[in-house]
């Protein structure tokens, strides 16, 4: 018997990670109304992280991509559609697509995402300037990198840097431009910056920190041939990767007078200010559960942990969200795992000896918030431990000789104030 205080029918806008996992967690939930996932791709629901890394390398094709096959939605009772949706109207329950179909809902999921941020810019419409988002952007960019001589990537955050050293493994010569006065500024410590500034050049990318960009040049054919720089510098090129942030998808649920405050407004449940509707993932400002502010996070573990908590609402189990943020990040042979959010910290403590491999612990005050590992996963782990459990850690014990996060855990466990832990 269907619970009936489960919506009868669940309609989901966005198929990209959240989406897609709202609709399977459902299912898995015992949910057995009807689920309708929207797409605005004509493409299965696949990864996006591959696509600045192994699908450019050749290293993944497009069925590697899919989180399902197809069979899996058809054996779900998963009603996959392909479509823009151009309207939400809340009083009738109801979404409509540019073909002039309708759908109605008894609780809709807006995973409508974010979209690239582009440069304003003369040229920004050559032939060869590319932003990297979707499996259409990436066959686009991979068809690019396959004859390029020389790239250009505006703006060193993860995905230009992941784009740089695919690049420069191909073989291609690389220059990265950034506003910002290092790389991975707004994301990552000093410390883990250095480190990345020094992988980048020591493999042959050039980084020009401090410099913004003026306009792009192109031939009489309209394909791009330079970047030229704010001090009036140009910068041969016949590929070039804007990189420089996104733009939640927010249109659709300010049309529809949802609250929108630098992305879709959403409470600890992620309801939106219409109780019959829900936002997750890139979309969505929801509150930190450590902290309460109010922030957007861009990373597939938010992403899935806000579907599977909403899905759980919606099939009879509500809870707040309070899952502990992390990241990561593939660049040459280096992995950065980062554990927590870093809202404003005052102290690094570093740990480990080895240039290639070390953690960075970010404290304010004595509160541990977040931390950084380079080539160190069992340090990951435990930082993840640690912070979802909660801590009274203190600089001065993290800088104290032989210091170790591993070892601080398994004390934990030994004085009961943490479950033992194989690490």
């Amino acid at each position: 018997m269907t619970d009936r205080t489960q919506p009868g029918s669940v309609v989901v806008v966005g198929a990209g990670q959240g989406g897609y996992q709202t609709a399977a967690s459902l299912r898995e939930h015992g949910y057995e109304g009807s689920i309708t996932l929207i797409s605005a791709e004509d493409a299965l629901p696949y990864e996006r992280p591959p696509l600045s890394k192994a699908y450019l390398k050749g290293e993944a094709d497009e069925a590697m991509l899919w989180l399902r096959p197809a069979t899996y939605y058809v054996r779900q009772s998963i009603d996959l559609v392909s479509g823009t949706v151009t309207e939400i109207d809340p009083a009738a329950r109801s979404v409509r697509l540019a073909d002039g179909s309708a759908y109605e809902y008894g609780h809709l999921v807006l995973a409508t995402g974010a979209t690239p941020r582009t440069l304003d810019v003369p040229g920004k419409e050559l032939r060869g300037v590319h932003t990297l988002r979707t499996a259409q952007d990436a066959v686009a960019l991979q068809s690019s990198l396959t004859g390029a001589r020389r790239a250009v990537v505006v703006g060193a955050g993860f995905i230009g840097l992941e784009f740089a050293a695919v690049a420069r493994e191909a073989g291609v010569e690389v220059t990265v431009v950034e506003a910002l006065d290092r790389p991975l500024a707004r994301v990552v410590s000093a410390p883990t910056a250095e480190h990345f500034t020094w992988l980048h050049r020591s493999n042959g990318t050039e980084l020009l920190f401090g410099r913004g960009v003026k306009a792009l040049h192109g031939d009489g054919r309209s394909n791009v041939t330079a970047v030229e720089l704010a001090d009036g510098s140009r910068l041969p090129a016949d590929l070039v990767l804007i990189g420089v942030g996104v733009t939640p998808r927010t249109e659709l649920a300010a049309a529809a007078g949802l609250d929108v405050d630098g992305g879709i407004t959403v409470d600890a449940q992620l309801r939106t200010s219409d109780p019959h509707i829900s936002a997750i993932g890139d979309c969505a400002v929801f509150p930190l559960a450590r902290s309460g502010s109010r922030r957007r996070l861009e990373s597939v573990q938010n992403a899935v942990g806000h579907a599977q908590a909403v899905a759980g609402r919606l099939a009879g189990s509500p809870r707040a969200y309070d899952e502990l943020p992390w990241f990561w990040s593939d660049q040459f042979a280096t992995t950065v795992q980062i554990a927590g959010f870093n809202e404003g910290h005052e102290t690094e403590v570093v740990l480990g000896t080895d240039p290639d491999a070390f953690s960075v612990l970010l404290f304010r005050g004595d509160d541990l918030q977040a931390v950084e590992s380079v080539n160190r996963p069992a340090d990951h782990l435990a930082a993840r431990r640690l912070l979802t459990q909660g801590t009274d850690l203190t600089p001065a014990e993290a800088a104290a000789p032989g210091f170790s996060l591993r070892t601080y855990l398994r004390s934990l466990a030994e004085r009961g104030t943490e479950a033992p832990v194989a690490l």
